[in-house]
């Protein structure tokens, strides 16, 4: 049997229904109102706790994340937040952790169909390493809103960026006390969570990337413009950097995580997985499907950059690019523009 929080016991808690690629089993999609549940307007509690809490710690673990990770981890203080990801050597993304450190202890967070692996692969990689990597037990939630002061025994409280005017802030606190963390804030479920993160452009590894997907795919994974997310991109070697760099420097991703707008009059509505068409020739892949309080059915979908204007086809259900999600700033390209002038071109 599966994880299932004390959460679903809530007034009106309700499951997600059926199966899907989203990491959703064991949590409330919604508590009765999943619309409403998307109208922040005090700090609201939402429940990630069947998300698995990993905690490396030792003398050698800065250096030892900073090797196997897309994060620049190696110098960084108390309260530090931010996202990492493990790469294969061809710069496909395995494993998405959100990240705090605290104390002298890094804590990764990933779905929990991630658990194992990510925890397998970094006792594999300790060797010589003074470092021990630790499954914690730990409840995830996340406040949406500005949540104040935290009296409930968290372990972290981490605040990431990229969640517009509303604000996202994570807190890892101890499994017993998540009764009184429900107590603390009014709820909304998974769904809520959802829709502000498509909103976010924000993926879920299994839901929204694939098996070739590589890190500036996701636009909202990059560290850009100040802002700390998943890849650095002025750091040391780590498995799967070539690729980073090469993209960075010469070229774009051939596809691009983008946000689509659904047609809500459909009687049916797409799932994740489903392959996206425009003019009967495959163009990309759909991921998340939610409803938004304000806008309808809305998904992110991994498109190809040729049909990112083209109207699309997810199952039958037509769907066009939202123009507002496509990155204002992906990078200079300073290695293609080298190259263009020793060729005569500019």
């Amino acid at each position: 049997m599966g994880y299932a929080s004390e959460l679903l016991s809530q007034p009106g808690a309700a499951a997600l229904e059926g199966s899907s690629l989203l990491d959703a089993e064991g949590v409330a999609w919604h508590y009765g109102d999943p619309l409403g549940e998307q109208r922040i307007a005090e700090p609201t509690l939402i429940d990630r706790s069947h998300r698995a809490v990993l905690a490396v710690a030792g003398p050698d673990a800065p250096a030892f994340l900073n090797n196997l990770l897309s994060q620049k981890l190696d110098d960084v203080t108390s309260g530090f937040a931010a996202a990492a990801l493990d790469l294969d050597a061809q710069g496909r993304i395995l494993h998405h952790a959100d990240v705090a450190f605290v104390d002298r202890v890094f804590y990764l967070d990933v779905p929990s169909y991630q658990r194992d692996s990510l925890a397998d692969y970094l006792r594999r990689m300790v060797f010589w390493s003074d470092v021990t990597v630790e499954e914690t037990g730990l409840a995830l939630l996340t406040v949406l809103g500005e949540p104040g002061e935290l009296a409930l025994g968290q372990a972290f409280t981490r605040r990431l960026p990229g969640w517009g005017a509303i604000g996202r802030t994570d807190i890892a606190v101890p499994r017993e006390r998540l009764g009184e963390a429900a107590r603390a804030f009014p709820l909304a479920g998974l769904m809520a969570f959802t829709a502000f993160r498509v909103a976010a452009g924000e993926p879920e590894l299994r839901a929204d990337l694939d098996e070739k997907s590589i890190p500036h795919e996701a636009p909202s994974l990059i560290n850009r413009g100040g802002a700390v997310r998943a890849v650095h991109l002025a750091k040391g070697c780590y498995r799967g950097q070539e690729t980073v760099a090469r993209v960075e420097n010469l070229g774009r991703s051939p596809r691009l995580l983008v946000k689509l707008q659904l047609d809500g009059s459909a009687p049916t509505e797409p799932t994740p997985g489903t392959t996206l068409t425009a003019g009967g020739r495959a163009v990309g892949r759909l991921g998340t499907v939610v409803h938004d309080a304000d806008e309808g059915p809305v998904a992110l979908a991994l498109v190809k950059r040729s049909a990112l204007e083209a109207p699309l086809d997810a199952g039958g259900v037509a769907a066009s690019v939202d123009a507002s999600s496509l990155p204002a700033d992906e990078g200079e390209h300073a290695g293609r523009r080298a190259v263009d002038t020793l060729r005569g071109k500019l």
